[in-house]
Order: structure tokens, then C-alpha cells, then sequence
């Protein structure tokens, strides 16, 4: 846990920083990324000529004795909710900081860009089970609250479900929101879930790796840790380093492909490198799909 006066001063730096990319590199992208669900109901009028008929509404106007259309109006506000990961995995870093660090700064970003858009936002933190809940509220305390979690949130959990989280999500959350799920994705047997979330929701996964996690020094024998189980092992790194490489390839791909099925879009974030680039390459991306319809 850190202490207050530090929390109160590493949010207060986090707030400048991350309110000065979003002023000046999104520049209003988030909103016209993001506009809204759809459309919804704004008042009833009397039927004028030309007007469509399936939006006559049947019972005010069996109750005046003439026909009256529902008007409706795009949906501006969203939910913004974050899915974040706390388990032990996330507190690794070999560069910039540790990858819990990078994932409340991205969600600082966000959030913020919701912010100006007058959007609800709220967060779940979870490990192998729900771990916090914020209620999506507007408002920038809100905002600085959900930060303050991120950052200095102790879990009691050290393991990784992200079908737990996803389901959650699914039961708290009926209405459509966006969702961004941060994590690592260091897990195995969600991918029911996250397609079941991607049709629901507008999901954005957000993985987060550090490329040390993917190779062995090649330095003789090392001890091992696994933040999430707490177990060690002693291996020959020399001998391991491919075959250990290999494999997490192997899982890397498994991954893109659970993301592929889901058709959920993906922000890859590398901890050694400025998250700014990623975030814009994918506003734009959204943009230009949104522009071809």
C-alpha cells in the first residue's frame, strides 16, 4: 500500500500528464469514436404527413383519438466501464514501470477522454475473483477515485480469471457499454466469455506485456518465480531458453486467435515503449472504420 501523501502526489502527477495527451493528441477523437449506443426515446408529437408510421405510438394515440409519433434523439452519454487486472502477474516491469503502473496510466487516459465526453465510468478490479467494484458515475472525482484504486489497490487474490471478470460484467452491467478489459491476458479458458462479453458490450482488450516474461537469460541455473502461485523452480536457462520461448509463442497465438473469434479489438501495449502511439493507431483505425461504414 503507499502511503497517502505519495498516492495523493503520483495522482496528481498522473492527472497532469494524462490530461495533456488527451488534449492535445485525441482532440475530440474519442467522441466522434465513441458517439453513443443509438438512439433514444425523446418525446411523443402529433403525426404529420411524411412522417414514418411504425414510429406512431399506438396508446397515446388511442387515447387522444389521433395519431402520435415517437421522437428519438442519438444517445450522446456512454458507461464506460474498466476491467482491470490486480492478480500478482501485473506487478512485473524490466523498463518503464510495471505493467500495473502502465494500465492505470492507459486507463487515466481514457477515463479523462470519457470525461470531457460526459460519460458514466466505472471500474471492476479482479484477480481470480471480483475484487472491487466503482458504480459508473460522471464526474472527475469519480475519476480520481478509480485511479486511486488502480494504483493502490491490495488484492487478496494473487491468480488470474478473466472468465470470472467477464461474467461479472455481463450480470452487473445488462445495459451495452464500452468495456476495457486490461490485462495481461496471462490466463487459459476464457475465450467462451469473452465472446459472450464482445456481443454485449463494445469490448476493447488491452493487453499489456513485458518482453522479458517471454525469454530466459541464457545464464546457467536460475531460480524461477510465478507471482501468481508462489512456487520456484531451479532450471538450466541455457538449455530452457527455446523451448521456453517457443511456447509462449505458441500461447501468444492462442490468444490473438480467442481475440479474432470475439471479433473484439485489441490495443497491444509493450512496456518498454510509450503507450501514446498504440492508443492513436487505434482511435484512427476506428475512425476510418467508422468512415467506410
Amino acid at each position: 500500500m503507499l502511503d497517502k501523501d505519495i498516492l495523493k502526489k503520483q495522482i496528481r502527477r498522473l492527472e497532469i500528464r494524462t490530461n495533456k495527451i488527451v488534449n492535445e493528441v485525441f482532440a475530440g477523437q474519442y467522441q466522434s469514436v465513441f458517439k453513443g449506443q443509438g438512439m433514444e426515446f425523446a418525446e411523443v408529437r402529433e403525426y404529420q404527413f411524411g412522417d414514418d408510421v411504425r414510429n406512431i405510438d399506438r396508446n397515446v394515440t388511442a387515447r387522444h383519438g389521433k395519431p402520435f409519433i415517437k421522437l428519438f434523439c442519438e444517445e450522446r452519454e456512454m458507461t464506460v466501464i474498466f476491467l482491470i487486472d490486480a492478480s500478482a502477474s501485473q506487478y512485473f516491469g524490466s523498463s518503464l514501470g510495471l505493467k500495473s503502473e502502465i494500465a492505470a496510466e492507459v486507463a487515466a487516459v481514457l477515463a479523462f477522454a470519457s470525461l470531457k465526453n460526459n460519460d458514466r465510468a466505472g471500474m471492476l478490479s479482479f484477480t481470480d475473483k471480483v475484487e472491487k467494484i466503482i458504480k459508473p458515475k460522471k464526474g472527475k472525482n469519480n475519476i480520481l477515485r478509480i485511479i486511486s484504486e488502480i494504483l493502490s489497490f491490495n488484492p487478496s487474490g494473487r491468480k488470474t480469471s478473466l472468465s470470472c471478470a467477464l461474467k461479472a460484467i455481463n450480470e452487473i452491467w445488462r445495459k451495452r457499454a464500452v468495456v476495457f478489459l486490461i490485462s495481461d491476458f496471462l490466463d487459459e479458458n476464457y475465450e467462451k466469455d469473452l465472446a459472450i462479453t464482445a456481443k454485449r458490450h463494445d469490448l476493447i482488450c488491452v493487453r499489456i506485456y513485458d518482453e522479458r516474461e517471454n525469454k530466459i537469460p541464457k545464464a546457467g541455473l536460475i531460480e524461477m518465480l510465478d507471482p501468481e502461485t508462489q512456487e520456484i523452480c531451479v532450471v538450466d536457462s541455457c538449455a530452457a531458453a527455446a523451448g521456453f520461448e517457443e511456447r509462449n509463442n505458441i500461447f501468444l497465438a492462442k490468444t490473438d486467435k480467442a481475440f479474432k473469434k470475439a471479433k473484439v479489438d485489441v490495443i497491444n501495449l509493450n512496456a518498454k515503449d510509450s503507450y501514446v502511439k498504440p492508443l492513436i493507431r487505434f482511435f484512427k483505425e476506428r475512425e476510418r472504420r467508422k468512415a467506410l461504414g
